[in-house]
């Protein structure tokens, strides 16, 4: 074996042990934190549970793809909730990168020798992992309140749950660049994350909303939310929704750009404020 050669299997085993331990630590993070997966799981079991048994009588679903009969409510708004749990998981790794980067583990991780985008793809796609295992745990529980996609959907549902969890972690990772300080998480919980979860279908069919108020039905087609909560109710019965599945890709090279971007220590927001992690290479 030439050295060369060895140079490059080096290489790429540092690769792969810097990617598992990033992505190991999230889990880490995940499972000492308890109280964590309990509210990722109380937010939607709320809505199941409790309004959507209440929004029965008064928000019928008529017959709208990918369902082939009239289905009930709990049923129509069990993708939305699903997007719920992947939105506010990215939203907490939003909050555990600024977390790091005012105690200083940001500035250890990013002075690496390992490029910075592969960095931060690998943190994101550790919250996706953390993600996609709260997910399937709430699936787990609606099956027994009659939630019944097809089995097959719940294999299907994986690459729309990856790439719905990659569009919001890296919108997150763009907004952790613009947040300066931890009590400034609560403003982004007023005016990003509800305003994104509620102006969307994930509650409602779009049809309804376009009968209520044209203009909310149009800043809801142009929620991307609203395009990866469509990617995962056709992906559950083993169905593609096409423009869903192109504005979610287009997002995701579009938010991860920019927190690419903004991580750019010459050219990003954090090497404009001079904060850790805007220094070195």
């Amino acid at each position: 074996m030439t050295a060369y050669a060895a140079s490059r299997r080096l290489d790429a085993s540092g690769y792969v042990a810097c990617f598992s331990g990033i992505v190991w630590r999230e889990v880490l993070r995940f499972l000492h934190q308890r109280e964590r997966f309990l509210a990722a799981l109380v937010r939607p079991l709320v809505w199941l549970f409790i309004f959507a048994a209440g929004f029965r009588q008064v928000l019928g679903v008529s017959i709208i793809p990918p369902y082939q009969t009239y289905v009930l409510y709990e049923v129509f708004v069990t993708p939305g909730l699903v997007g719920m749990i992947l939105l506010f998981n990215a939203m907490q790794s939003s909050l555990s990168m600024v977390y790091d980067r005012e105690t200083g583990a940001m500035r250890t991780l990013l002075v690496s020798p390992f490029p910075r985008s592969f960095l931060l793809i690998s943190k994101l796609l550790g919250g996706v992992a953390v993600a996609l295992l709260q997910v399937y745990v709430f699936l787990a529980i609606a099956y027994f309140w009659e939630i019944e996609p097809p089995v097959i959907g719940y294999f299907t549902v994986l690459p729309a749950l990856v790439l719905s969890g990659l569009m919001l972690g890296a919108l997150a990772l763009f907004m952790s660049s613009v947040i300066k300080q931890l009590e400034n998480f609560a403003g982004v919980m007023n005016f990003v994350i509800f305003p994104m979860f509620f102006a969307s279908s994930a509650l409602y069919p779009l049809w309804r909303i376009k009968e209520a108020s044209p203009l909310l039905y149009e800043i809801c087609r142009a929620n991307p939310f609203t395009h990866a909560v469509e990617l995962i109710r056709f992906a559950l019965y083993g169905q593609v929704e096409p423009v869903a599945l192109a504005v979610v890709v287009g997002c995701i090279v579009l938010f991860l750009t920019a927190a690419t971007y903004a991580y750019n220590p010459s050219k990003g927001l954090l090497g404009r404020r001079g904060e850790p992690g805007g220094g070195g290479r």
